[in-house]
C-alpha cells in the first residue's frame, strides 16, 4: 500500500502540469486573438478617420506646401480673392470663375473669401455658390489674411494698417493678397472682373500691360518664390503710400519691373530675365478708358477680330459696375457672358 502512493502522487501531478499547460495556451491565445482584433481596430481608426482641424489655419491647409507631413500640390492653381466680407457674388463674379473653370478643367480654381467661415463646409445660399460648387474644379476657402501674410514683409504693415486702414485700404489689402499668393504658392491670381477666353496655363511669370508704360495686376502668373514677386513684396512694405490708390497696384508692378529691366520705358510683349510684360491685347483689349464699349453692339466678325490675340477680356467693373447691360442683345460683354459662361448667362436670362 505505502509503495503506491508515490505513484499515486506522481501520476496526479503529472495531470495538474498538464491540465496548467492547456489552461496556459488556451489564455495565450485568446489574448493574441483579443490583442490582434484591438490592433485591426486602432489601424482602421487611424486610416479612415480624419482629424479635425483648426478653421483658422484653414487656408493653408488648402493651399500648396501648407504644414509639415500635410498636402504638397504642384504650382498652377488658379485664384480669386475677395477680400471684403461680402458673400452675394455678383453676375461677372460668377462669371470670371466659371470661364476660368470652363478654359482649366483640369486645374483647381481656388475662390478665397474672407466672409465665409468654414469654406465648403458651410457656404452661404446663394445661388451663385450652387452653380459654382456643381463645377468640379472650383473650390472655395477661407481667406485668413493673419496666416497669408505670416512669414512675409507684409506681416507687419498688415498689422499694423489694421489699426489705422486708410481710405485704400481694401485696394491696398487686395494688391497685398495677390502679390503674396503669387510669391507664397505660385499659379494663377485673376481678378474678379476678368471673363477668362483661352487656358493661361503656358503664360508663366508674365503680367499685362494695362496701356502704354503701365502694367497690371489683374492678371498675374508666376512660379512660387519667384524673385519677382519676392521685390514686389519688398516695395510694398518699404515704401507703403496709403493714400494714394493705385501705388500699391499698377504702380508698384511698373516701376518693380522697370527696376528688374534696368529702363525707363516698357514695350509691348518684352521679356526681361524671364519675366514677360504681355501686349495690352492679351489681357486688357478694351483700355479702361473705352470700357464703354463693353456695353455696345458689335457684329461677330467684329467680335472674333478683337479678341485674336486675346486670352482674357477685364470687364473694368470698378467704372462699369452701374452700367445697365441688355443681357440679350449683341453688346460684347453680352456675346461673352453666353459664349463663355453659360450657366451664368442663363441665370441672368431667367432672372431679367
Amino acid at each position: 500500500m505505502s509503495n503506491c502512493l508515490p505513484k499515486r502522487t506522481t501520476l496526479e501531478l503529472s495531470q495538474r502540469l498538464k491540465t496548467l499547460f492547456v489552461l496556459t495556451i488556451l489564455f495565450v491565445s485568446i489574448v493574441s486573438v483579443m490583442f490582434y482584433w484591438r490592433t485591426g481596430q486602432d489601424t482602421k481608426g487611424q486610416v479612415y478617420s480624419l482629424p479635425s482641424q483648426n478653421g483658422s489655419a484653414q487656408l493653408l491647409l488648402h493651399l500648396p506646401h501648407a504644414t509639415a507631413g500635410g498636402p504638397s500640390l504642384s504650382p498652377g492653381d488658379v485664384f480669386f480673392v475677395e477680400t471684403s466680407e461680402r458673400t452675394n457674388p455678383s453676375y461677372l463674379f460668377t462669371c470670371s470663375v466659371e470661364s476660368a473653370a470652363r478654359m482649366h478643367p483640369g486645374t483647381r480654381i481656388v475662390v478665397l473669401m474672407k466672409g465665409l467661415a468654414n469654406g465648403n463646409a458651410s457656404l452661404p445660399k446663394h445661388w451663385a455658390f450652387s452653380l459654382l460648387s456643381s463645377l468640379p474644379n472650383v473650390e472655395f476657402q477661407t481667406l485668413n489674411l493673419t496666416e497669408l501674410f505670416s512669414r512675409t514683409p507684409l506681416a507687419k504693415w498688415y498689422f499694423q494698417t489694421q489699426q489705422r486702414p486708410g481710405p485704400y485700404f481694401l485696394a491696398h489689402l487686395s494688391d497685398a493678397c495677390r502679390i503674396t499668393i503669387m510669391w507664397k504658392f505660385g499659379g494663377i491670381y485673376l481678378d474678379t472682373d476678368f471673363i477668362v477666353l483661352k487656358n493661361l496655363k503656358n503664360l508663366t511669370n508674365a503680367l499685362g500691360i494695362q496701356s502704354q508704360n503701365e502694367l497690371n495686376g489683374a492678371f498675374l502668373s508666376f512660379e512660387p518664390k519667384h524673385e519677382f514677386m519676392e521685390l514686389c513684396l519688398q516695395d510694398f512694405a518699404d515704401n507703403y503710400k496709403g493714400w494714394i490708390w493705385a501705388h500699391q497696384g499698377p504702380l508698384l508692378l511698373t516701376r518693380v519691373f522697370k527696376k528688374w529691366c534696368s529702363i525707363s520705358e516698357i514695350q509691348n510683349g518684352m521679356n526681361c530675365k524671364g519675366v514677360s510684360a504681355l501686349a495690352p491685347e492679351a489681357m486688357y483689349p478694351v483700355p479702361w478708358r473705352n470700357w464703354k464699349k463693353l456695353f455696345e453692339t458689335i457684329s461677330s466678325l467684329e467680335l472674333q477680330k478683337l479678341l485674336k490675340n486675346t486670352y482674357a477680356v477685364h470687364v473694368w467693373n470698378k467704372l462699369s459696375h452701374g452700367t445697365r447691360l441688355e443681357i440679350t442683345s449683341q453688346a460684347l460683354l453680352a456675346q461673352l457672358y453666353s459664349q463663355f459662361c453659360p450657366a451664368t448667362y442663363t441665370r441672368m436670362k431667367n432672372d431679367f
